[in-house]
């Protein structure tokens, strides 16, 4: 008995529920699929890899396995001095490699397919073990290999790995956004630049030796038998005998097929790529990729190539390549393109597209855009003649219908009016289309004005237009406008817009959508503007920025807001002032949205220091956004410029700016950690300001955006808190702030609920309090750890704590997740011991007691005792004995089940557990210990696998 109280005490009677009901605390729902295999299951049995691969969806991908292998095979070893050594070349590692390879067979080495799912050192790796287990001599280059005398396999080895180095050269050349972590992951950001530097030097050795891959893969074009790859079963041949699955001889057909015309299509594939990636530097060079993808033509279906970017390649190849044909570039619109960019007159070819789009707008009764409008200044006589070819093409083409003609008429009737060389407006109305189209009172309006304006000054050196200078188009329909209006995001055309629609109609169409929104504290201002048009605008642009900010598109809000702060600044110096603080907004919140896409730079200097100025402004009369000082005190945390929140901003703005007040506090508290005891006179300061935002005449409530807040409703000694929020979804990504945070109202919990939740901080422990919101208290901090996780879902303590607070809420098997997860995070999946500072006695009391109130009895061992009829056990008890290491429970387990039935299955198992050589009493304590470490392992491996 005494042993038995001695083991529950121990990490081993952590247990979980088999019922899938419990776990919806954590998923919401019933899992419907199997766990994900773990990368060790294969290890421990091989024989499970082809069966998990030949699974319909299986998960891991094999691709993942193949990461998860070769990561776990690359891991360096620390040897007896603490000195960190290359990976071991021992059996494990060997095997794991193997069956990353395995992974690679079973996807026939499809490239296509590695290339998509692996990253290049990661790929890099495995080809270079697969150049090894094939038997390719070491320290030879393969440009003095003899193909045609190496085995198939041997020679296949060679020939992917070379195709692999000209295509990723070639895929490294192409723009591609790179995925990185987020602002959180600061321990990350070392790993991210040593794999980008590794990347670097493997690009560099590909890029040197480019022209002996190029060789190789000519010479693999003169061989004209076929070849063989390794596969799963040559594979495993090669790890017993290295000498059966290459091949001795050149008729070896040890592997997977592969036909020479096969290879040779896939060969011509990735020659013509290179090559045309060199034309960039050489001209000449892009004959020689022509030539490949013409031989490639008739065979693409033989070979998995990406049939789109073949036809691409050839039509840019015969552009590249083909000399000036007078005939072709005069019969053709390709052809005249070709023309075009073949003797570098790039200009005229965005003037056709102008012109085309422009007819083709106005005959769908669209609003012509501003860049027609901007040609339309200085055409020249050749642009002119074009519009008119294409204007004439496309009414044939639409069979001439009543409609038609009058939409032509009335854009022949706009390039007239904008015309302003009058040879050229002359040109026009000369043209059949202007004389069989416009009604003769329209053609005599029309030539009446272009003789009064034969006497206008040559516009040749007027300037581009600036955005108050963009003239009308022709009149459409008010509703095709209005739907124009909603779509648009150019300033210019917007304005444009308005100018037609108040020209049509005198009505507020700020209102033509309701989901155009500005801020309640600018809308009377904005609302009180006399000029209507001025006013739609200034409130349609703004709208339309809040919206891309919304949706991170920064590029158009910026256009959008700088157009608007150019329109306000004429007449209205405070809302000049809102649109500098939505512009200072929109870049703390652009920078912000970088770092979480892993651009780990500072801000600039001049951000910095508008922040500082937009909250050092003296407020007079000027509608304010309580959001804007919010991000920026939270831009100040997240970029720890502690020493401006702490000892440079001026005091009267502390006293007075309550944002600055809070943010000063947890800066100082951050600041000062780890310090002494002297500290906690900040911490102190901190606690009593949140304890009086959650006092008990605080109201909690959700606002408009979703967001959580604590309002303060009355004053406080802070002076000024009227409307102080805490909110944590705005940005805070700071991990030791978030630390602080949770601590503190960890801290009030624990208080009003009389409860222990465990924290990595300890500074509040001395704070009292006398009354507070308990329900504002225990939302805020489960909101706020959710979305600390979010940011940090491999953060131990605040696993912990989300653990905690799962179990004194009565959800154990959640807590059990949480609690299994902060396990794994610092143990690398079990495979190392727990840190005692995260499996604490109070976290293992508390995972047995989940198990407990779970009804899974057999990993507490408590069933062992109390173990009746009346007992219900809901874990599946036979399958845990094998995790059992002390000899007198099993002895215990094994007389209990003898008595109930002596032939039963589960007297069998345990029968089987206790007569393990290892678990012998007269082993030495090494050994023992050595037993109990590998049973506790895999039975928290099992845990987290059905809790995960």
């Amino acid at each position: 008995k005494k042993k038995m109280n001695q083991y529950v005490t121990d990490v081993q009677r952590v247990s979980m529920s088999a019922e899938a009901a419990d776990r919806e605390a954590v998923s919401g729902s019933r899992p419907c699929t199997p766990p994900q295999a773990s990368w060790f299951e294969f290890l421990l049995d091989p024989s499970l890899l082809e069966q998990h691969l030949r699974g319909l969806h299986p998960d891991p991908s094999p691709v993942q396995l193949i990461v998860q292998f070769l990561e776990q095979a690359s891991k360096p070893s620390v040897n007896e001095q603490n000195q960190v050594q290359p990976p071991a070349d021992n059996r494990r590692n060997r095997t794991l490699k193997l069956m990353a390879l395995k992974v690679a067979a079973h996807l026939t080495w499809d490239l296509n397919l590695l290339e998509k799912g692996l990253t290049i050192p990661v790929l890099n790796m495995l080809l270079n073990e697969f150049l090894c287990v094939s038997s390719v001599p070491p320290g030879v280059k393969h440009v003095d290999l003899d193909l045609s005398t190496l085995p198939p396999t041997t020679a296949m080895a060679v020939l992917i790995y070379n195709r692999w180095a000209i295509r990723t050269i070639v895929l490294s050349s192409f723009p591609e956004k790179q995925t990185k972590p987020g602002p959180h992951q600061l321990n990350m950001m070392s790993l991210v630049q040593q794999e980008k530097e590794l990347t670097e030097n493997i690009l560099s050795v590909l890029r040197e030796q480019a022209t002996d891959s190029i060789t190789v893969l000519e010479g693999a074009l003169n061989i004209k038998k076929d070849f063989y790859i390794h596969t799963l079963r040559t594979l495993d041949l090669l790890a017993a005998d290295p000498s059966t699955a290459n091949g001795e001889t050149e008729s070896s057909t040890a592997g997977l097929r592969i036909s020479a015309d096969h290879l040779h299509c896939q060969v011509h594939y990735d020659l013509g790529g290179i090559y045309f990636q060199q034309g960039c530097s050489d001209p000449s060079v892009y004959e020689k990729a022509k030539e490949h993808f013409r031989k490639l033509d008739s065979s693409a279906s033989l070979c998995c190539v990406d049939e789109q970017r073949l036809a691409g390649y050839w039509s840019a190849c015969k552009t590249l390549t083909e000399t000036s044909d007078p005939g072709e570039s005069q019969h053709t619109p390709y052809g005249q393109i070709s023309c075009f960019m073949r003797n570098h007159d790039y200009g005229e070819v965005c003037h056709k597209l102008c012109v085309c789009n422009a007819v083709r707008d106005a005959l769908e009764g669209g609003v012509l855009g501003v860049s027609f409008h901007q040609l339309l200044i200085k055409p020249s006589k050749n642009t002119i003649s074009f519009l008119l070819e294409v204007c004439t093409r496309s009414l044939d083409k639409e069979h001439r219908s009543e409609t038609s003609k009058r939409k032509m008429a009335i854009f022949i009737k706009t390039v007239c009016n904008r015309l302003e060389d009058v040879s050229l407006a002359f040109m026009v109305s000369s043209h059949k289309l202007f004389m069989e189209l416009l009604q003769d009172e329209e053609k005599k309006i029309l030539m009446e004005q272009m003789r009064k304006s034969s006497a206008t000054v040559n516009l040749s050196a007027k300037p581009l237009p600036s955005f108050y200078d963009i003239p009308a188009s022709a009149s459409v329909n008010i509703s095709q406008l209005e739907q124009q209006l909603i779509l648009s995001l150019d300033p210019r055309h917007i304005r444009q817009i308005l100018i037609e629609l108040h020209g049509m109609a005198e009505r507020p169409f700020w209102r033509v959508n309701s989901k155009w929104e500005v801020p309640v504290d600018y809308v009377n201002v904005i609302l009180a503007i006399k000029d209507n048009l001025t006013r739609d605008l200034v409130y349609i642009l703004m709208a339309k920025g809040l919206h891309c900010i919304s949706i991170k598109d920064f590029a158009h809000a910026r256009q959008l807001f700088t157009a608007c702060l150019e329109l306000v600044t004429e007449f209205s110096p405070k809302l000049r002032q809102v649109m500098l603080n939505e512009l200072l907004l929109m870049e703390v919140r652009g920078h912000e949205a970088g770092a979480a896409e892993g651009n780990m730079e500072r801000p600039p200097p001049d951000l910095v220091s508008r922040v500082r100025g937009y909250l050092e402004m003296r407020i007079h009369d000027l509608p304010l956004r309580q959001i804007v000082g919010e991000e920026c005190v939270v831009f100040m945390l997240n970029w720890r410029e502690n020493e401006y929140l702490t000892l440079q901003v001026p005091q009267s703005l502390v006293n007075s700016n309550p944002y600055i007040k809070l943010g000063q506090l947890i800066a100082s508290t951050c600041k000062e950690l780890p310090g002494p005891k002297e500290s906690r006179r900040t911490a102190k300061e901190l606690w009593e300001v949140v304890v009086q935002i959650c006092s008990v005449s605080s109201q909690h409530k959700r606002s408009s955006d979703g967001r959580v807040s604590l309002l303060k409703q009355r004053e406080s000694s802070m002076g000024i808190l009227p409307r102080i929020n805490l909110q944590y979804d705005f940005g805070l990504q700071e991990p030791l702030v978030l630390t602080t945070l949770i601590s503190l109202f960890v801290r009030l919990h624990n208080i009003v609920r009389v409860c222990a939740i465990s924290v990595e901080e300890t500074l509040f422990l001395d704070c009292s309090l006398q009354s507070v919101d308990v329900e504002a208290v225990v939302v805020t901090l489960k909101e706020l750890v959710n979305y600390a996780l979010s940011l940090n879902p491999n953060n131990q303590s605040w696993l912990c704590t989300q653990a905690d607070i799962y179990f004194v809420t009565n959800q154990y098997s959640a807590a059990m997740h949480y609690y299994l997860q902060a396990g794994t995070v610092c143990s690398d999946y079990f495979t190392k011991p727990v840190p005692p500072d995260v499996y604490t006695d109070q976290v293992l009391k508390r995972m047995i007691k989940c198990c407990s109130l779970l009804n899974c009895h057999t990993q507490c061992t408590a069933s062992f005792v109390i173990k009746t009829g009346e007992l219900a056990i809901h874990d599946s008890m036979d399958s845990f004995y094998d995790y059992i290491w002390d000899v007198t429970i099993l002895e215990y387990l094994t007389c209990i089940l003898f008595k109930e039935d002596p032939i039963s299955d589960q007297h069998e198992s345990a029968i089987k557990a206790i007569g393990q050589t290892e678990l012998n009493s007269s082993n030495p304590e090494e050994v023992l210990q050595l037993a109990a470490q590998k049973r506790k392992k895999k039975f928290l491996q099992a845990l987290a696998k059905l809790y995960f």
